[in-house]
C-alpha cells in the first residue's frame, strides 16, 4: 500500500495556492496601473486565492498530481485585460504579462534570501523542530516559482511568454505570431507529454536554481 506524506502535500499545495495567487495578483495589480480596472472592479487585485481558483486547475489537477508522483499541473484564472483601457495597447499588455513571471522570480529570491538566513536546527527524535518545516516551505517556495516562472515565459501564446513576445515583434510579424493563439494549448500539451519539456523547461530551471539554493 502507497504511503503518503501528508504534511509534505500539505505543503506543497499551499505553496502552490499562495504563488498561482501572487501570479495572478501581480497582473491585475499592473493592468489596474497602467489603466484597466476591470480585473480590480472584479476584486482581483488581491492575495485572497478563492477569487484566483480554478476548481479544476488550482484544486483538482495539483492534488492528483501531488498524490499520484505525476508531474505537477496547475493553473488559476487568467485575469481579464480590456485593451481598449491601457495607455499603450502593445507595450501595456506586455508589462501586465511580464508582471506574473516577474512577481514568482521575485518570490523565489526573497524565499531563498530567507532560507539562507533562517538558522535550521537538526532534527531530533522527540523534540519539537519548527525550523524544518519552515525550511520545506521556503524550498518549495523557491522551487515552485523558479518553476512557474520559466514555464510561464515559454514564448508560446496564451502564456505570458507568448505575450510578451507578441509586444516585442513588429505589429506585422505580430500578427502573423498571434494566428498561433488558437493552437497554443495544444502545443502546451505536446510539450508537457513529451521529452521536449525536459529540454527546453528544465535547463533554465536548473540554472536559475543553482544561483538561488
Amino acid at each position: 500500500m502507497q504511503q503518503y506524506d501528508f504534511a509534505e502535500i500539505f505543503i506543497g499545495f499551499g505553496v502552490l495556492l499562495f504563488s498561482l495567487t501572487v501570479h495572478e495578483m501581480a497582473h491585475a495589480w499592473t493592468a489596474d496601473r497602467l489603466g484597466d480596472p476591470t480585473a480590480r472592479l472584479l476584486g482581483r487585485v488581491s492575495l485572497n486565492p478563492i477569487v484566483h481558483a480554478d476548481l479544476l486547475g488550482t484544486v483538482i489537477l495539483p492534488l492528483v498530481s501531488m498524490f499520484s508522483g505525476a508531474m505537477l499541473i496547475g493553473w488559476a484564472k487568467p485575469v481579464p485585460v480590456d485593451l481598449r483601457y491601457l495607455r499603450h495597447p502593445r507595450r501595456d499588455y506586455m508589462l501586465v504579462a511580464a508582471a506574473g513571471p516577474a512577481r514568482n522570480l521575485g518570490l523565489a529570491l526573497f524565499s531563498a534570501l530567507l532560507l539562507a538566513i533562517v538558522p535550521i536546527s537538526p532534527y531530533a527524535s522527540g523534540e519539537p523542530n519548527v525550523s524544518v518545516p519552515i525550511a520545506s516551505v521556503l524550498t518549495h517556495l523557491v522551487t515552485l516559482n523558479v518553476l512557474l516562472a520559466v514555464f510561464n515565459l515559454l514564448p508560446i501564446p496564451p502564456l505570458d511568454g507568448g505575450n510578451v513576445l507578441a509586444g516585442l515583434l513588429p505589429p506585422d510579424l505580430a500578427v502573423a505570431f498571434n494566428k498561433v493563439r488558437p493552437y497554443g494549448f495544444v502545443l502546451l500539451y505536446v510539450l508537457i507529454l513529451s521529452n521536449a519539456f525536459s529540454y527546453i523547461v528544465i535547463p533554465p530551471y536548473r540554472f536559475i536554481l543553482s544561483w538561488l539554493i
